[in-house]
C-alpha cells in the first residue's frame, strides 16, 4: 500500500467518542423527525410550539459534549491547528455564494477535508467550521445547532467512505462528487425539517399542523421542500459536484501533503537531553 494515500485518522475514534457520537446522532435524528415520527396524540406534538426551541438548546450541549469528548480522544496541537486553519478557510467561503441560488463553495472544501483526515476530525471541522461561519455572517439563531450537526453529519460521512488504499485516482473523484451532490441535497433537507415546525399553521397550507396525520404533514413537506428550497439544494449540490471534479485532485493532494508533515499518527517518544 501506497504511505502517500493510506488513510489518516487525525482523531483516533475510542469507545467513549463513538458512544457520543451515537448518542448526538439518536437525539439529532429525534431533533429533526419529531414531526413525522410523533403520533397525533403524542405528548410531543402537544409542545409543538416549544420543541423546536427545546432540541435546539439540547443539541447546542450535545454537539459541546461530543467536541470534548473528541478532544480528550487525542485532539493534538497538530490537529487543533489544522482543525483550525480548515474551519476558518470553510467559514470565509461560506459567504462569498450567499444569496445566490444556493451556491455554497464550502461544501465542496468539507468532503474531501473529511475524506482525508477521518471521521472524527470530519464530524469535529464540520460542527466547527457551521459555527464559525455562523458568527461570521450574523447567522446566529435557534437553526444554528441544526446547521452544526447536519454539517457535521455531512463532512464525517465523507471520512467514512473505503479508503484511499481502495479508491483512488478518477474513481475516488466521482465517488466524492456523488457523495458530494447527494449530501448536500440531504442537508438542504434536514435543514427545511428543522425549521419546518417554526412555521405558523393557521398562516400556510405548507406548515406542519400536530393535528393531521403522518402522510397529509408529509406531503406539506414535500410540498415546502418544492416551494422554497428546491432551486438552493440543486445549486449547491451542482457547485459541490463541479469544484469536486475541477479541483478536487489538486486539494486532495494539498491536504495529503499537509497530514504527511503534520504526522498525526506519529509515536511520541521522549528522549534524554543531549548534553
Amino acid at each position: 500500500m501506497d504511505t502517500k494515500t493510506k488513510r489518516v485518522h487525525a482523531v483516533r475514534l475510542g469507545p467513549r467518542s463513538v458512544l457520543a457520537l451515537a448518542l448526538v446522532s439518536a437525539v439529532g435524528v429525534a431533533a429533526f423527525g419529531w414531526p413525522l415520527l410523533a403520533g397525533t396524540g403524542s405528548q410531543v406534538n402537544a409542545h409543538a410550539q416549544d420543541a423546536p426551541w427545546l432540541f435546539s438548546g439540547l443539541l447546542v450541549l450535545l454537539v459541546g459534549v461530543v467536541s470534548a469528548t473528541l478532544a480528550e480522544s487525542g485532539l493534538g496541537p497538530k490537529a487543533v491547528a489544522m482543525l483550525g486553519v480548515l474551519a476558518a478557510t470553510g467559514a470565509a467561503l461560506r459567504p462569498l455564494g450567499a444569496g445566490t441560488a444556493g451556491l455554497e463553495p464550502m461544501f465542496f472544501l468539507m468532503v474531501l477535508s473529511g475524506r482525508v483526515l477521518g471521521p472524527g476530525f470530519g464530524f469535529a471541522l464540520g460542527s466547527v467550521t457551521m459555527f464559525a461561519s455562523a458568527l461570521l455572517t450574523g447567522g446566529v439563531g435557534p437553526w444554528m445547532p441544526f446547521q452544526m450537526l447536519s454539517m457535521g453529519w455531512f463532512t464525517m460521512g465523507a471520512g467514512l467512505l473505503p479508503g484511499p488504499e481502495r479508491l483512488c485516482g478518477r474513481a475516488e473523484l466521482a465517488v466524492l462528487a456523488a457523495y458530494g451532490g447527494l449530501a448536500s441535497l440531504a442537508y438542504g433537507t434536514l435543514m427545511n425539517l428543522a425549521g419546518w415546525p417554526f412555521m405558523n399553521a393557521l398562516s400556510s397550507s405548507l406548515a406542519f399542523d400536530p393535528d393531521l396525520p403522518l402522510h397529509q404533514n408529509l406531503t406539506r413537506f414535500l410540498a415546502y421542500c418544492l416551494a422554497t428550497s428546491l432551486g438552493w439544494d440543486l445549486g449547491r449540490a451542482t457547485l459541490t459536484v463541479v469544484l469536486t471534479c475541477t479541483l478536487g485532485g489538486t486539494v486532495l493532494r494539498a491536504l495529503r501533503r499537509a497530514t504527511r508533515r503534520a504526522a498525526f499518527e506519529a509515536p511520541v517518544r521522549f528522549g534524554r537531553p543531549a548534553e
